[in-house]
């Protein structure tokens, strides 16, 4: 029996990516995790919302740039690429604001008990 592996992606390539829009990529999808790709244009999360996922997060900044905020704390984490923080389940925490100017690149693990 054979299977074919599928084609190979590239996390840098952005054709297809409307700027004008936050965009979210689903990379894998498994039983104890999801992994996405997330591509940002100067995006921020609305006032007063907060993040509260059932799930841990794992995020890496892998182009451009960001500011996450941690409930709790009163200092933004200021993300550049190669940058990653671990966010644990219901620890609430917003995304402040991403570069404008060039497009921030996510890589975001999603990790389900």
């Amino acid at each position: 029996m054979s299977s074919q592996a599928p084609a190979p992606e590239n996390l840098f390539d952005l054709s297809g990516v409307d700027p004008r829009a936050e965009c979210f990529s689903t990379l894998v999808d498994a039983p104890g995790a999801k992994i996405e790709r997330i591509v940002s244009h100067g995006q921020a999360s609305p006032p007063g919302f907060w993040y509260d996922q059932d799930f841990d997060e794992w995020v890496l900044v892998l182009g451009g740039s960001a500011a996450l905020r941690l409930d709790g704390e009163t200092a933004d984490r200021i993300l550049w690429p190669g940058d990653h923080l671990f966010i644990a389940a219901h620890r609430k925490h917003r995304v402040e604001w991403t570069d404008a100017a060039a497009p921030t690149i996510w890589l975001a693990v999603h990790l389900r008990r």
